[in-house]
């Protein structure tokens, strides 16, 4: 497997490779190894979520109020979606910069990130299904909403018509509201940049 850092420093985007012949195909999705070696960060999984969305449901954005808090690995386990990650880690060189990835069942690209990392996704059919590897478990009160609608963070969700959202989501505060309450994270550069020269 590939695993590259995006534009937003300390999260991956993790390509398998596909082994293909008359049965279909096989990948590795995740492997401890590779993960801790790239990234520099030990990644065990303590939790496990699946969310299952039709066609047009955006969910998010979401981040933890913690620098330290969970990690996760998202994939795409049915379906299609269009996932977005946010860097809301105040000081960060990359504050408010997104980065977007089409994801697919079919294709096995994951998305590690850590928690202090916004993440929002919107489902592009029904049955859409993702999966989650926590390195935490989940603790009411550490996570952080933002309207993923939001002007000021202009996420291109390329929408035709309104989203389904969950009230949640659709009541969420835009990012200067967020910002002034001091719940967002602040940005310390992540073990595997310090570690690389």
């Amino acid at each position: 497997m590939h695993v590259d850092e995006t534009g937003i420093p300390g999260t991956y985007r993790v390509t398998p490779e596909r082994l293909s012949d008359e049965r279909g195909v096989f990948f590795e999705a995740a492997k401890y190894s590779v993960l801790t070696e790239r990234t520099g960060l030990p990644f065990a999984v303590r939790q496990v979520n699946n969310s299952v969305s039709r066609k047009g449901v955006l969910r998010g954005v979401h981040c933890n109020d913690v620098p330290d808090g969970a990690s996760k690995l998202v994939t795409c386990v049915r379906g299609s979606m269009l996932d977005v990650m946010v860097d809301l880690r105040v000081g960060s060189p990359t504050f408010g910069h997104h980065e977007v990835t089409r994801m697919s069942a079919g294709d096995g690209i994951a998305l590690y990130l850590p928690g202090s990392i916004g993440h929002a996704f919107l489902s592009l059919e029904d049955g859409t299904c993702v999966n989650y590897l926590l390195s935490t478990e989940y603790v009411p009160g550490a996570m952080v909403d933002l309207d993923a609608l939001d002007a000021e963070l202009a996420l291109p969700w390329d929408l035709t018509g309104p989203p389904v959202r969950s009230p949640k989501d659709a009541a969420a505060p835009s990012l200067a509201e967020v910002l002034a309450s001091g719940r967002l994270p602040h940005y310390s550069p992540p073990p595997a940049a310090r570690t690389r020269s």
